[in-house]
């Protein structure tokens, strides 16, 4: 169930979509142009349906309420485009193979949020989220994109910085979408409603790590505004894009230094990071690259949040 707070009169408006990811890329970006735009709460999906409850607040010793992951809608009226915003804190999953979006929750929570794109006549529907490649985390990433209507193939391919999912190299034209950016596109077109995924370039060697990557965040919200029409300020998200990037040269510092990882693989994931790093264009990752660098990567997390442990 919808709960609307406000029912404003929007005049076809593009709804744009974000929720939890790798690299919090979909959200960020949402959430980034929600407050540009100073978007104002429409209303929510009812949580009880969809998931479990991931906080009890206690008050002066007793139990007072629990609280749901939120999933809720936004909108704003600018002097170019009317404009709804959807951003969810979770995505339906299934618990026993901890897969994201499958099975009817999912399939339900995709249809309310197309009820209230059909209720306000949206022209279009914009998902976001991340595409894992073979790129290095200071190359300006580029953004991947699906659209469910042949007939928007010739317009994405006009836009600065963006390439057709099925057009990268070593792909064969074929390609799949994990998760609520694949089945919103599918039960959109079920529905007769134009809708495109825009997905940023995250390494894959990071897509196991506990920060957010806005650089690729800043990539989808520099494509999304221009399709849209609309002018933000994304100075504060180069800033926190530079500050992440520090932080993960810092990390790529400790792994290579690490004493858990022998000195022949620590040379291994140098070369083959400095090999991507000098490649202009990324493409689809190999098996070999992916099984050698990101199971260390992984064993180095393991031990990082083992040893901090005792300070939380």
């Amino acid at each position: 169930m919808i709960k609307y707070c406000k029912e404003p009169e929007l005049e076809s408006p593009d709804l744009i979509c974000g929720w939890p990811g790798i690299g919090r890329i979909g959200t960020l970006a949402v959430d980034y142009i929600r407050r540009a735009v100073k978007a104002e709460e429409l209303g929510e999906i009812e949580p009880l349906d969809f998931f479990e409850p991931n906080k009890a607040i206690i008050l002066n010793g007793l139990l007072n309420s629990l609280e749901f992951p939120s999933s809720k809608f936004y909108y704003r009226k600018t002097d170019k485009k009317d404009l709804l915003l959807f951003i969810a804190e979770e995505q339906p999953s299934n618990e026993s193979a901890k897969i994201y979006a499958v099975g009817e929750k999912a399939y339900q929570l995709a249809n309310l949020v197309l009820d209230v794109a059909y209720k306000f006549k949206c022209r279009r529907i914009y998902t976001s989220g991340a595409a894992i490649t073979q790129t290095h985390h200071t190359l300006p990433p580029r953004v991947w994109a699906v659209p469910n209507s042949e007939e928007l193939i010739d317009e994405l391919k006009d836009y600065e910085n963006i390439v057709l999912m099925s057009d990268i190299e070593g792909r064969r034209g074929q390609g799949f979408i994990i998760g609520l950016n694949g089945l919103m596109l599918g039960a959109a077109r079920k529905r007769n409603i134009q809708s495109i995924c825009l997905m940023g370039e995250i390494p894959y060697y990071l897509q196991g790590s506990p920060w957010p990557y806005p650089k690729a965040s800043m990539a989808v919200v520099k494509v999304l505004t221009h399709i849209l029409g609309i002018d933000i300020d994304i100075r504060p998200l180069e800033n926190m894009s530079g500050k992440v990037e520090e932080t993960i040269d810092s990390f790529l510092q400790n792994l290579f230094e690490s004493e858990a990882i022998p000195q022949q693989i620590r040379d291994q994931i140098r070369d083959s990071i400095e090999k991507m790093k000098s490649i202009n264009t990324s493409g689809p990752i190999t098996k070999e690259d992916e099984r050698r660098i990101m199971g260390h990567i992984d064993e180095f997390f393991k031990k990082r949040k083992k040893g901090n442990e005792g300070a939380n």
